[in-house]
Parts: C-alpha cells; sequence; structure tokens
C-alpha cells in the first residue's frame, strides 16, 4: 500500500521569510483555557464575602460610651492613647465589619463627629462600638464621677 503523503513527508520544516518564529511561551498561550464569562468568577467571589451586621448599642452602653468620649475630652491635650473599635461600613454591599484601631488622639470634632488621631486617622463617632484605653483604669484618682 502506497503512502498518499510519501512526496512531501521528508521534507524540512517550513520557515517563513516574512513572518518571525513565535516564541514557545506565545505558542503555548494558543491552547490555555478560554473564560468566557469574564467577571463571572470576581461577581461569584464578591458574593460568597460575608459582611456583617452593624450592632445597635442600648441606652446603658451609650451613656458609658459617651462618659468615656467625655473624660478623653478633659484630657485631650494629654493625647492619650486609645484603641477604638468601630463599624467600617461595606462599599458594594449591606453589612460590614468591624476592626479595632489604636493610636494617640488629638481632638474629637463635634461639628464632624469623629475622633481624629494624631496620624491623621478619622473614626466617625456615630460607628464607635467601644473605647478602651490605660487611662481609664488609673484615672479612678482624677474625676471618678466622669467614668463608668
Amino acid at each position: 500500500m502506497r503512502n498518499p503523503y510519501e512526496d512531501i513527508i521528508n521534507l524540512p520544516h517550513h520557515v517563513s521569510k516574512t513572518h518571525p518564529q513565535m516564541s514557545m511561551q506565545d505558542r503555548a498561550a494558543q491552547f490555555s483555557p478560554f473564560a468566557a464569562l469574564t467577571g463571572y468568577d470576581d461577581a461569584i467571589d464578591e458574593t460568597a464575602r460575608l459582611t456583617g451586621r452593624k450592632i445597635e448599642l442600648g441606652e446603658e452602653a451609650k451613656e458609658v460610651l459617651d462618659r468615656k468620649l467625655q473624660y478623653l475630652e478633659s484630657i485631650i491635650s494629654e493625647q492619650p492613647e486609645i484603641s477604638v473599635t468601630y463599624f467600617v461600613p461595606d462599599e458594594k454591599k449591606d453589612g460590614g465589619r468591624y476592626t479595632t484601631a489604636t493610636g494617640c488622639l488629638k481632638r474629637i470634632d463635634e461639628f464632624e463627629r469623629a475622633l481624629l488621631f494624631t496620624d491623621g486617622a478619622r473614626i466617625s463617632l456615630d460607628e464607635i462600638a467601644d473605647v478602651n484605653s490605660d487611662v481609664f483604669s488609673d484615672s479612678a484618682d482624677r474625676l471618678p464621677d466622669q467614668l463608668p
């Protein structure tokens, strides 16, 4: 039986004179997987990302927080170091997460309703869940009626 390609089977591989030879990496890229729905994986990841709900503080917790902030206002010149737990709303969907920031308090801005830190950070008073500091534990000799 005669091979129908016998006349070309032993010829040398053709190399184009007008087109440059493709690199091995570019040749391999031709066979890489194709994502028919661009952005679909990102949409799935975003949907799966969990966000928490903001907890509404009770009246007693609000009073304690208010007393702490009043006390911090009275010693603001000392730039006390505080840790603030606050809610960060999610930019893409309902909910958010709680985070804690630590720094030296520079000022409490009543007009903008925010805590301002020496490093430039700003935290909205409306998002604060709790404030902790060493000044609260050793302040019994200073202003005991203003603390919880």
